[in-house]
């Protein structure tokens, strides 16, 4: 049962990167047909080359193992591509980390938690080019013009005593 929802989420995931415009291929029962590991999924634009190891579940984390990792960034390195763990939770979608990037445990396996896939990978429109995420802290940024000059220079004149505090409460109104 397990193994059938896994093949349709890797389908899934190929119909949807090839509808994004990618060249994609699953590599069929993977690493069943060579004494080496390969990738679920292959998948370029020809710019951008993914070697992707695809995961779902109903909500547990997903693990994997440190095999599994090592196999994926040996054949993303010989391959020239860009290693992918994509992940992907019942109700959500799917969201894509660097190896790199995902918590290692003490046994030296790998995990990517639900609540972490959701704040903290990248989702499917970013890792096709469609979007580009931008923090909170960059948003204000970018849209704060600061403070007001009319409301600071009633500030100044109240704190320089210029002016007095009902003054000001009134030309603020």
């Amino acid at each position: 049962m397990s193994q059938a929802k896994g093949d349709r989420r890797e389908r899934e995931l190929v119909n949807l990167l090839d509808e994004a415009g990618f060249a994609v291929m699953r590599a069929p029962a993977s690493g069943s047909a060579t004494e080496r590991e390969l990738p679920d999924v292959l998948a370029g634009d020809g710019e951008t080359f993914y070697a992707i190891e695809a995961k779902s579940s109903a909500g547990n984390p997903i693990y994997l193992t440190g095999e599994e990792v090592e196999a994926l960034i040996y054949f993303a390195q010989n391959f020239g591509a860009k290693p992918r763990i994509g992940v992907r939770f019942d109700r959500e979608d799917w969201y894509f980390f660097h190896p790199g990037d995902l918590h290692v445990t003490d046994g030296g396996n790998y995990r990517v938690k639900k609540e972490t896939a959701v704040a903290e990978g990248t989702d499917f429109d970013e890792f096709v080019g469609r979007s580009q995420k931008v923090t909170l802290g960059e948003v204000g940024d970018a849209t704060d013009p600061g403070p007001d000059p009319e409301i600071m220079r009633v500030l100044q004149a109240v704190e320089q005593g210029v002016m007095d505090v009902e003054e000001a409460a009134t030309m603020l109104e």
